[in-house]
This record gives C-alpha cells, structure tokens and sequence, in this order.
C-alpha cells in the first residue's frame, strides 16, 4: 500500500498545509475540515516518504480520545464535531479523504505547544543532566532517566510558524505566547487534568504515557478548548507497562523508532531524507499496536467501510 502524502480536493479551498494535516474550508462558516495525510515528520522536518494508513490511524485515535476525555472531564470543550464526509465533495475526494478527516468547529488558535510530562526523557533528561532543570524547573536531585515525576509538569514551548522550530519556555512565560495570564492559567489547568485523566485510562490498558502534546484554541466569548490531534504516537511518547524499566531508553510504540533511527545516521533535523522500507513498516505496526491497546479494536477492524 502506497502511503498517501499529498490531499488533493478540488472541491474545497485548501486553507494550510502542516507537517501532516491539511486544513480545508467548509460551506458551514463555522466548520473546517480537518485531513491527516501519511506524511512523516521528526525533529520538525518532514520526510520525503511517508507510513500509510498514518492518517486514519491518527484521526480514528484522535476522534477515540475526544470521546473518551469528553466522558471523563466534566465541561470538557473539544473542537471535534464529526467523523462524517462533508457534503459536496466528490465520490473520489470521499474515498481519500475517508477515516482520515475530521469536521471540526472553527477557532482562534493558541499560540503555545501545551506539553506535559509524566516521566523525564527526551530533551527534558537532557537539560536536567546539564542544568537539574526541566523547563528552568528545578527537579528534585538524583533523578534516574525514564524515572516518573512526583507529579506530572506542564513544559510548554512556543509553536512556530511553517519552516521554523519550536522553542522550550519556562511555564511562567507562557502568557507571553497566549496574550493573558488567566488563559495561560486555564490552558496550563486543563493540559494537566487531561494528560493525568489519560494517563489513568491508558495505565489500564498497558500503556505508560511518558509525555504528550496539546494545542487549545478559543471561540469569541472565551472559552478554551482541546483542538487537533490528541495523544497519538506522533504527539507523545507511548511505553509497554510491562517492559517499564528505570535508569534506561525505553521501547516505544511512537515515532521515537524513527528519531533513533535518524540520529543513528547521522540525519537528525536534515532535509530530504527518505525513511528504508523496513523502518516504515517497523514504526507503522507500532502505532497499530497501540492503536489496539487504547481503542481495544484491532486498527482493520475500526476503518469505517
């Protein structure tokens, strides 16, 4: 199967294109469709091939959470309004686009990656080797690597433009991306009680969420709420339960496959790098398996016909 990496739909106005998801206008004013593609990123660089089936495993997961979160957080406000095709398009922009777009309700995005951290890896072990921080956070002393942290923290970083790379800020500073305390506060409020609610509900189902990414976004009166994609193997780290072990790496169900893989060749945030074959299938039958493991449905058998 040839992975899909480029959304052609004549019938809609194509409003951007990101690392993996294309956004396209709706008749519906107040609407967009949301389109994940099969394309690859890591290290803010996209890759010259993509994982098929990448797309509809991140929406059908994504669309999975929504409904999972909305259930469990009281006022819970989600951007997601249906996995439904669009009336208008064409049977053939149907068939592309199935199990891999969203409509989703128009909003003013915020301008911060709302990250939050269960376990210190990844460039948060980093700077604690360097500096005992995390974020400019002091941590408590002799913190071994993939070790839990005494409770989760809100890390944030700024959310750059197309072509740019996001930069670590401390959580005091957020407001300065977002423009007001108060909905720093809420954004910060809210990405903790979501990654904590699902790191609970995954815990069960074998799964350690290590760290995750949010975008929130805001309507006109105000109100926050959980936009784009929502934890999936390319917006946070997955980690078996059962193969835990502290003060080493990890093995993954993430595109953590994929940044090894790089820095092993010496590829790490270079462009035009094509992924082998053999990585590609590797790293898709890993978002599969916790696709089974979350969702308790098989990933051939959730593809709506």
């Amino acid at each position: 199967m040839t992975a899909l990496t480029t959304i052609s739909l004549p019938s809609l106005h194509k409003i951007a294109s990101g690392k993996v998801r294309d956004l396209f206008s709706l008749p519906d004013p107040n609407a967009l469709l949301f389109v994940a593609s099969d394309r690859l990123s890591a290290f803010d660089v996209v890759m010259t091939n993509g994982i098929p089936n990448k797309g509809a495993i991140l929406t059908l997961l994504s669309a999975h959470w929504f409904r999972v979160l909305s259930e469990r957080i009281p006022h819970l406000r989600t951007h997601f309004i249906t996995l439904d095709i669009p009336a208008g398009v064409s049977p053939d922009e149907a068939s592309t686009i199935k199990n891999r777009s969203m409509q989703v309700r128009k909003l003013e995005v915020l301008k911060v990656e709302a990250i939050v951290r269960g376990y210190i890896t990844g460039s948060a072990w980093q700077e604690y080797q360097a500096k005992g921080t995390v974020h400019g956070l002091a941590m408590p002393q002799g913190m071994q690597l993939c070790q839990k942290f005494p409770r989760a923290i809100y890390t944030p970083s700024t959310k750059a433009d197309a072509g740019a790379h996001d930069e670590n800020i401390h959580p005091d500073d957020a407001w300065k991306e977002i423009g007001d305390r108060e909905t720093a506060r809420k954004v910060e409020e809210l990405a903790l009680s979501i990654y904590n609610t699902a790191a609970a509900y995954a815990l069960e189902r074998g799964i350690i969420i290590a760290d995750t990414k949010f975008e929130f976004a805001r309507d006109a009166e105000g109100n926050i709420y959980l936009v784009d994609e929502v934890l999936t193997p390319d917006s946070s780290r997955f980690w078996p339960k059962d193969e835990y072990e502290l003060g080493r790496e990890q093995d993954s169900f993430d595109k953590q496959f994929i940044r090894n893989w790089l820095i092993k060749e010496g590829l790490k945030a270079k462009e035009g790098v094509t992924i082998p074959h053999d990585v590609c299938v590797a790293t898709g039958e890993r978002y599969k398996d916790v696709f089974r493991l979350l969702t308790g449905t098989k990933f051939e058998d959730a593809v709506q016909s």
